[in-house]
């Protein structure tokens, strides 16, 4: 499951993320789903309000050369996917 937790220091963090714009620039497609029993996999994120509760936690950076991943959020579940191999696959969720 992906229950992410947001921190605000990239030392507390699991991951640095990168907000994109565009699809074709995101490592991974990530659809915010409303429950924790839907956060399947890496793609779907359940926000949680503690990191005792998180599996991981992210820190949002300001650059894409400081992210470990770049993430565009989609609507829908079907949509939310890795646009292609990356090394933290499986260490999300």
């Amino acid at each position: 499951m992906a229950k992410i937790f947001v921190v605000e220091s990239s030392s507390q963090s699991d991951i640095k993320a990168y907000k994109v714009e565009s699809s074709s620039q995101a490592d991974l497609l990530v659809c915010v789903v409303k429950s924790d029993s839907q956060a399947k996999g890496d793609e779907k994120w359940f926000y949680v309000k503690s990191p005792s509760q998180a599996d991981t936690k992210v820190f949002w950076v300001n650059s894409a050369s400081q992210a470990d991943i770049k993430v565009k959020f989609v609507d829908s579940p079907s949509q939310a996917k890795w646009n292609k191999g990356h090394p933290f696959q499986r260490r999300i969720g």
